[in-house]
């Protein structure tokens, strides 16, 4: 893989995170470097020579599933893998997130170009020329137990390829066919084994694995910043982020977390005005939060390197290895790995939400700040931060229940031959559910940790937390008096969104 030009060339080469952030941000043409093409004709060549020799291959001239047994004629095997797409797009639900739709159809080009699956040029074409016109098949979010692979979804990503079913183009839902039609496109038509290659495989899980991964890695950035904010709010203390106790527990992800945190406090009026009070100790949200937050880095990175493998492996079925002269029927369908991994993403990220909200009640509780009460003047006629604490509240114990493993649970499928199965669909997800609310958990925090820093005035914060308080300002004023607060919610959760936390901290 290479990018040269804006242009993403894609060779068969493991592709990084980074490198799907780019394709999200950045949105290259894709090209396909020569040795790729080459890779696949070769191995659709091997596959032709296997049907003339009249080799039985499950799932080029067979059935699928229960009906593997079921030998099909040659003159039906191009109608085999029209069936099978059309039978298995049986999803339903709300569709899938554009940008995951992408980051399907590319995890899905990266696997094919491997050599292993045995279709054409013109297939991986297919899928890149979608990609480069941005053309997004409509894809239900429903329907997949994570084995054979994710194979609803797919089928219906495969669907507007041949020219049927639904896309989005140009932010409007349109018919596949029309839209070939006006690009002068010819639909796809599969032959032997090429709609068992692209249904067969983990490639929806993963995508869903992989914006999770960049959506978390912005939670531990801003978070950290916004728990700057906090505990200058609070005048908490920063003696629990000295080097030497986390050298002392051995984690260097607790360690590097409270360095961070160490530098964001640089400088900072207002931890300086309270080095000789009287408290004692700051509670738990406070004072353990590198040991709760490195944790959450420490799965994050290994979560990460399980679902970037994933999604440069090949995960369909059965797999060509022509040099070996063989054609082998495994399970690399089977999700199990992206599936525990996003499961426990997901209790992780739940303890960054967990622990911003005590956070948050600790801010809004005048005895425990000695700051106005629900961090609003004349409280008692205003109630200020009382219900966007509820409703943080609400979201925790929501993620409570979404964190609930979905790896746990197995259902029989296809008549008994698919009896077990990884449900990591549902645990990507839930999982995107709980990333979801703990933005919205650290939004709220951020709007109270800049209540509590105004009220220190004319003491500042540290250069790099009066930043992030002044781009707060610059969409949100000071709550002199009760206002719409979804509103203020909406905004400082834009502001999350967009990265510039996760900038400023990288800065």
């Amino acid at each position: 893989m290479k990018f040269e030009n804006k242009t993403l060339c894609l060779d068969g080469n493991p592709l990084t995170l980074d490198d799907f952030k780019y394709y999200l941000q950045v949105r290259p043409e894709i090209s396909l470097d020569i040795s790729v093409i080459t890779r696949l004709q070769e191995g659709r060549d091997y596959i032709e020579e296997q049907i003339r020799h009249g080799k039985v291959m499950y799932g080029v001239n067979t059935g699928f599933g229960h009906l593997a047994q079921v030998r099909i004629p040659d003159e039906r095997l191009d109608e085999l893998q029209v069936n099978l797409i059309r039978s298995h797009a049986a999803g339903v639900g709300p569709l899938i997130e554009a940008d995951i739709v992408r980051l399907m159809m590319l995890i899905k080009t990266q696997s094919l170009i491997q050599g292993f699956s045995g279709v054409r040029p013109l297939v991986v074409e297919q899928l890149v020329f979608f990609l480069n016109h941005d053309i997004l098949p409509c894809i239900p979010s429903k329907g997949s137990v994570g084995a054979s692979g994710d194979l609803a979804p797919l089928a219906h990503m495969t669907l507007p390829l041949i020219g049927e079913g639904k896309v989005m183009e140009k932010g409007r839902e349109r018919d596949a066919a029309e839209v070939l039609r006006v690009l002068n496109r010819e639909p796809l038509t599969l032959k032997a084994k090429e709609g068992l290659a692209i249904i067969n495989g983990t490639q929806s899980m993963t995508a869903h694995g992989v914006m999770a991964l960049i959506r978390t890695e912005n939670i531990l950035y801003s978070g950290e910043l916004i728990f700057g904010l906090s505990l200058d709010a609070m005048k908490a203390s920063l003696s629990p982020f000295h080097r030497a106790i986390h050298e002392a527990k051995g984690s260097p992800f607790n360690a590097a977390c409270a360095d961070r945190v160490c530098y964001y406090l640089q400088k900072s009026e207002i931890n300086r005005s309270h080095e000789y009070c009287d408290k004692v100790q700051d509670p738990y949200c406070f004072r353990c939060y590198p040991q709760v937050c490195g944790a959450v880095w420490e799965a994050y990175d290994h979560v990460k390197n399980i679902l970037i493998r994933e999604a440069n492996g090949v995960s369909d079925n059965p797999l060509i290895f022509r040099e070996d002269d063989l054609i082998v029927s495994g399970g690399n369908f089977h999700g199990e790995s992206p599936a525990l991994a996003m499961d426990y993403l997901a209790m992780a990220v739940s303890e960054i939400a967990s622990i911003a909200e005590r956070r948050i009640a600790e801010l809004v509780d005048s005895h425990m700040s000695r700051l106005p009460a629900f961090l609003v003047e004349d409280s008692g006629v205003n109630s200020g931060f009382m219900i966007a604490h509820v409703t943080a509240a609400a979201l925790v114990s929501e993620n409570k229940g979404l964190a609930t493993p979905a790896s746990v649970d197995s259902i029989p499928t296809s008549a008994n031959q698919e009896d077990h199965v990884s449900m990591g669909h549902r645990s990507a997800r839930k999982l995107l559910e709980i990333i979801e609310n703990t933005e919205i958990v650290l939004a709220i925090e951020y709007l109270a940790a800049a209540e509590g820093i105004d009220y220190h005035r004319p003491l500042k914060t540290s250069p790099v937390l009066e930043k992030i308080h002044q781009r707060l300002r610059q969409d949100i004023p000071h709550l002199e008096k009760d206002r719409l607060m979804y509103e203020d919610i909406r905004k400082t959760l834009s502001i999350i969104k967009s990265g510039y936390l996760q900038k400023t901290a990288k800065r």
